[in-house]
């Protein structure tokens, strides 16, 4: 699915404007073997963790089953937003062995 943005005019008095859309392709999927993901352990507020999954090139749906078959991996909660992969709790040992076991390049980052 294609995002439409508007360009320039952000509002106008004439009747007959048509707006000018910018259309913005999603990239195709790549392979297991060219995704590279990091894996983040990120804080979150009440003293609660949560693993990103930086790195996916491609689809959102794509985005969004990877995202699913994580979380059942895990038996965690979770979300797919900003091109990210959100899972609860510190489960990046376990997101990394499902990952590599899978083809795909990713280790851990951060601190």
């Amino acid at each position: 699915m294609s995002k439409r943005k508007i360009s320039g005019v952000v509002y106008s008095t004439d009747p007959d404007f048509k707006y000018e859309y910018e259309e913005s392709e999603e990239p195709e999927t790549l392979s297991p073997a060219q995704q590279d993901f990091r894996l983040w352990l990120e804080r979150k507020g009440g003293g609660k963790v949560a693993v990103v999954v930086k790195g996916f090139i491609g689809k959102t749906h794509d985005l969004e089953q990877l995202g699913k078959q994580l979380k059942a991996a895990c038996g965690s909660g979770g979300t797919v937003k900003d091109h990210e992969i959100i899972i609860q709790g510190d489960h990046r040992d376990k997101i990394l062995n499902w990952l590599q076991a899978r083809g795909y390049k990713a280790k851990k980052a951060g601190g």
